[in-house]
């Protein structure tokens, strides 16, 4: 079982099976939708998400017929998107779980059209709090 929570607390989720199809997605898309180089999705099957609090603070936006971005109206969290093609799962932010998460991801997607800046395979330092001189 996962739990997770959209960034302001409103918004709080529970899964309770597995997450599945793991992907990293560099679409242009997703860049925009997170505001970063890519977005960790998963698939979960529809009876196994559940909203435990705040639905009254989901909305969404429809970016494709079918397709709809769900995300917390206050803080502005995207937590899942569904797909009316395919109303037997969701496909779930997982920056939004809070549990450790036990599968892991299978692909990096669309790479063709990744930030030009971000280098996947990057040996930076890495830093278990802020880099070096910053507060």
């Amino acid at each position: 079982m996962y739990s997770g929570q959209c960034l302001c607390g409103d918004v709080q989720v529970v899964i309770s099976g597995e997450i599945s199809e793991i992907i990293h997605c560099h679409c242009s898309l997703c860049r925009k939708n997170s505001g970063t180089a890519y977005a960790t999705n998963g698939f979960v099957a529809a009876s196994d998400f559940g909203i435990t609090k705040g639905v009254s603070s989901l909305t969404s936006f429809s970016f494709k017929p079918g397709r709809q971005r769900h995300f917390c109206q206050r803080c502005g969290s995207p937590v899942y998107s569904s797909n009316s093609d395919d109303p037997s799962r969701v496909r779930v932010r997982l920056g939004i779980i809070e549990s450790d998460i036990s599968e892991r991801p299978i692909s990096h997607n669309f790479v063709s059209s990744k930030a030009s800046w971000e280098e996947m395979d990057a040996a930076l330092p890495r830093f278990d709090g802020f880099e070096p001189g910053r507060s």
